[in-house]
């Protein structure tokens, strides 16, 4: 996704300009070699049974970092930085509904609250591009499609259902070295999940992703599909708690870890 000119890229001015709303588009191809991560945040009572499903299910939800209960500093991944203002848009749920967009969540905070921050493949985009393949939705200025799956997760008390994916179009021939390239990258989703026939994992469309934007594939290419952070809003929503605060698909938030901290040797 191409950026205003100005825009700046090192994280810390990052989350200032996302804080201030001058940027409320995904962020993809924002701060190119920074980890960026899926945010979901639950009530401490819902917290140890989601720890224990991204434990289960490390593909779709990598732990990056957990907060201790009330506080909105990853202390760890970006110390300074705020989850309730520092991404660009988020969703509020009640009792599994979809209840608000909104570009800060401030108001809603409460001392009971733990976030959660998720690898995302986002990352691992700038690797793909060193290498010389194709990211098709920065390609095209738009979000990167995602599917639910006919994959089921690992359940974790009530946290259950199926995986989402992301997917980008990959030439045939350069199939296996998007493989190698991401597979250095578990921290973030790692190696795809599924290579070709999208039937066989459950989707019936490609141009009808359940979250983001469809992207072109084009003659001679392969839809080649990585585990998804957002997987854990779907699964969260099954469970219904009471509240729930989330990401807005795409709109990540952007860490100070540099990509090959969480890069494989």
């Amino acid at each position: 996704m191409e950026q205003p000119t100005a825009f700046p890229t090192a994280p810390q001015d990052v989350r200032r300009e996302i804080r201030q709303g001058r940027w409320a588009r995904p962020t993809a191809g924002l701060a190119p070699g920074y980890v960026q991560a899926n945010l979901i945040v639950l009530p401490r009572l819902w917290a140890h049974d989601f720890l224990l499903f991204a434990q289960r299910n490390p593909k779709p939800c990598p732990v990056l970092e957990v907060t201790d209960p009330g506080s909105a500093e990853p202390r760890l991944t970006a110390p300074g930085a705020d989850l309730r203002t520092d991404l660009p848009k988020y969703h509020v749920w009640r009792c599994g509904e979809l209840e608000a967009e909104s570009p800060e969540v401030t108001a809603l905070w409460r001392d009971d609250l733990v976030a959660f921050l998720l690898g995302c493949s986002f990352t691992f985009e700038s690797a793909l591009l060193a290498a010389g393949l194709p990211v098709r939705h920065l390609e095209e200025d738009c979000n990167v499609p995602m599917y639910i799956t006919s994959i089921e997760c690992v359940p974790g008390g009530p946290f259950r259902g199926p995986m989402v994916v992301t997917m980008r179009p990959m030439p045939h021939a350069l199939v296996p070295r998007a493989v190698l390239v991401t597979a250095r990258y578990p921290a973030v989703h790692g190696a795809p999940v599924h290579i070709g026939d999208p039937a066989v994992i459950g989707i019936s469309d490609l141009s009808r992703p359940d979250f983001g934007d469809p992207v072109t594939l084009r003659a001679g290419e392969t839809p080649v599909f990585w585990a998804c952070g957002v997987t854990s809003q779907a699964v969260a929503r099954r469970a219904r708690p009471e509240l729930m605060i989330t990401h807005a698909p795409g709109h990540m938030f952007v860490t100070d870890l540099r990509d090959e901290h969480v890069a494989a040797s």
